[in-house]
């Protein structure tokens, strides 16, 4: 006897992960939201091929990741690892911090989370370069 299991559609899974949001996402969100951040859309909870991304920026492809305390075994770093080649592969660029550094250097993440919008919009104005 074959059975059937229900599995969430992706559509289900992202709508379960942003009402689950963990505290380092939430906290990453309130400053990404509403094109607070350099005039950019940013969309939460993502669908990327086969993966869901925390937070994603369309007009310059551009992932956030946020990695808690279940990205630390050998084993989930190398599913990272493939997840963001895979997901680079596709042209979309990906940054990952972790939750420490959410907690304790919001500054210093959203310098560099801008200093990479501003890079990747240049090359979108200037293609050839």
């Amino acid at each position: 006897m074959t059975r059937v299991y229900n599995l969430p559609s992706r559509k289900e899974r992202r709508r379960e992960l942003r009402r689950n949001m963990t505290k380092a996402e939430v906290l990453l969100w309130v400053q990404l939201k509403k094109r607070q951040l350099l005039d950019q859309r940013v969309l939460r909870q993502y669908s990327i091929g086969r993966y869901i991304v925390d937070f994603y920026i369309p007009k310059i492809k551009l992932a956030i990741e946020v990695d808690g305390a279940t990205h630390v075994t050998d084993e989930e770093l190398a599913y990272d690892n493939m997840r963001q080649e895979e997901i680079e592969s596709l042209g979309i660029s990906v940054l990952r911090f972790t939750n420490p550094e959410i907690y304790s250097a919001m500054d210093e993440v959203l310098r560099d989370i801008r200093k990479k919008v501003k890079l990747l919009e240049e090359r979108l104005s200037n293609p050839l370069s």
